[in-house]
């Protein structure tokens, strides 16, 4: 008797209403199209998110951290017209502890990314939403201002960090989606520093494209894809060029690859996806990082068991460096300077359980479990080489979910 006194528990768990994985339910919550059943409509918009994340690493890939804190987005929202909706408000992120942060933006933990500024905000780090929003035709949309970023892009991994998407600041600039059902397209701009004359710090923006084939048909039971993704990032600027730390710096990261996903027969939803993709990474001006180019294989295979998600991935790096991705996932360390690894390979166990509280509300736990194989580690200070024996990193985290919409009044 004593091993059932869990399965109550279990048996809730699954009669909870379904949905989809942690990415689309916890981080991406966003409502993202312009219905015209909403002209009229004023609202306000709560968006927001508590995480607590924990990262045990053994490697000199990165040095381990723990993020505990909360985001909060409140807005306001008007739709003056069927195909538009303009919305304002403000962004704000607090760390557990922390009373003081850099006021420029916001694209890892110890990379606050406006070289040289000495700039604090108190209380919180804060930067403001304003968002048009502009249905063009019923597959195609335009976004200005604040665009709907993040996990909605469907980066994999090595390209785009997760943790991004409860540290990152939002992305501001311009999106363009079209969304049909053999192809979908997400391109966007994220300007993300602004330069005066007279300012030490320098232009940057990063242009992403993410694009996903669909040639199977509607009925089949096995759909098949096949993605392609593309950042690259700029510093540099025509704009006081004699100031320290101007080389113009360029940086490409691409992926391509293929996707299955194969629904299975079971009391309850449950699929399975295997996906491939070949990676590549190019340093396309400037000196700033030390390969000029390199590429990445990654492999996954995903069980999705009603609310459970159970992965098991495979990387290997050849001179690969991550724009926005997981140092881990590089070929250089991001704690030693000067330290580089030949080939790196590291297999990822990632498990995950994500549950909706009500309409706005949901809940998340995940965990991983990194076992980075033996290669070979190289120091430009010392010109030694050495084999490194490999290692094992944890990570969780556990997450709260809110993104409420209460209509004021209908004009």
């Amino acid at each position: 008797m004593p091993r059932l006194r869990f399965l109550p528990l279990l048996l809730f768990l699954l009669a909870l209403p379904l949905h989809a994985q942690l990415d689309s339910l916890v981080y991406d919550a966003g409502r993202h199209e312009v219905s015209p059943d909403g002209r009229g409509e004023l609202r306000i918009n709560v968006e927001g998110m508590t995480f607590f994340s924990d990262l045990e690493l053994k490697t000199p890939l990165l040095k381990g951290y723990t993020l505990p804190g909360a985001w909060l987005q409140p807005t306001v929202s008007y739709q003056p017209l069927r195909s538009l909706r303009l919305e304002a408000g403000a962004y704000m992120l607090h760390f557990w502890g922390s009373d003081s942060y850099p006021s420029t933006y916001y694209d890892g933990l110890t990379d606050a990314s406006g070289q040289g500024t000495t700039r604090h905000q108190r209380a919180f780090h804060a930067v403001p939403v304003v968002r048009a929003q502009l249905q063009l035709s019923p597959t195609v949309a335009m976004t200005f201002g604040t665009l709907y970023g993040k996990a909605s892009h469907g980066l994999i991994e090595p390209l785009y960090s997760k943790e991004l998407n409860y540290i990152g600041d939002p992305e501001a600039g311009l999106q363009v989606r079209w969304e049909t059902r053999p192809v979908s397209l997400d391109a966007w701009v994220d300007w993300q520093s602004f330069i005066y004359h007279g300012d030490n710090r320098q232009e940057a923006f990063t242009f992403g494209l993410s694009t996903r084939l669909r040639p199977s048909r509607r009925t089949a039971r096995v759909q098949w894809s096949m993605p392609v993704q593309v950042l690259f990032h700029h510093q540099g600027g025509e704009i006081n060029t004699e100031a320290p730390d101007r080389q113009v710096k360029t940086w490409l990261n691409a992926a391509a690859g293929a996707q299955v996903d194969v629904p299975l027969r079971a009391a309850f939803p449950a699929r399975l996806t295997f996906e491939a993709f070949a990676a590549y990474y190019s340093q396309q001006a400037g000196t700033a990082l030390p390969f000029g180019s390199g590429y990445g294989t990654y492999a996954r295979a995903r069980a999705q068991l009603a609310r459970f998600g159970l992965a098991l991935a495979w990387w290997r790096a050849h001179q690969f460096i991550p724009i926005m991705g997981s140092p881990l996932y590089g070929s250089r360390s991001t704690s030693q300077t000067g330290l580089t690894y030949d080939d790196p390979q590291m297999v990822n166990l990632h498990g995950e359980y994500a549950c909706p509280l009500g309409k706005g509300f949901a809940w998340g736990v995940e965990a991983d479990v990194y076992q980075h194989l033996s290669t070979t580690e190289r120091d430009a200070a010392t010109g030694l080489t050495r084999r490194t024996g490999g290692g094992t990193s944890f990570t969780a985290g556990a997450f709260l979910r809110i993104c409420p919409s209460f209509l004021i009044k209908r004009f």
